[in-house]
């Protein structure tokens, strides 16, 4: 059985996710509407992936014995000024997840739940990969300049 406080925090986290997917998909609209349809592409499937994990965090409260609840999930930003810019907020906000994810595993730690902590440790994992991800396409970007963009477009079609 999962603690009140635990499960309390993976909702909240869960919401979160949902959050992260709601700010991907309209990044996803903006970069289509501005013509980048690589790019757009790259941010629907982050979307989807956010959506993924929010279930997966819903699915193992449950099992847990816990109550999945989503609350209300906040408006997300609307506009960007640039495929650039779009991608670095993209890795500041996979840094703040990083965070909440953190802030959770400290949590299951402070409740002992070893099955948790051990499950948790999977985000902690994955959000090195998504840092990482997100700083090598800014980099990538930086790099080619606005010529090359092109380029970086077409190659993240292909995820």
């Amino acid at each position: 059985m999962i603690t009140e406080k635990l499960q309390k925090a993976i909702n909240d986290q869960i919401t979160a996710e949902l959050w992260s997917s709601n700010l991907y998909l309209q990044m996803s609209y903006f970069l289509e509407k501005e013509g980048w349809s690589g790019c757009a592409h790259w941010m629907m499937k982050q979307s989807e992936e956010e959506k993924e994990h929010a279930n997966e965090l819903a699915h193992y409260l449950i099992k847990r014995g816990g109550e999945a609840k989503v609350s209300m999930i906040d408006v997300v930003p609307a506009g960007w000024g640039s495929v650039l810019e779009v991608f670095e907020h993209v890795y500041k906000h996979e840094c703040h997840v990083s965070e909440l994810i953190n802030d959770l595993v400290d949590i299951a730690s402070a409740e002992k739940d070893k099955a948790s902590q051990d499950f948790l440790w999977g985000f902690v994992r994955e959000q090195v990969e998504e840092e990482a991800t997100a700083s090598d396409i800014v980099a990538k970007i930086k790099r080619a300049g606005e010529s090359g963009l092109f380029f970086i477009d077409s190659q993240l079609a292909q995820r």
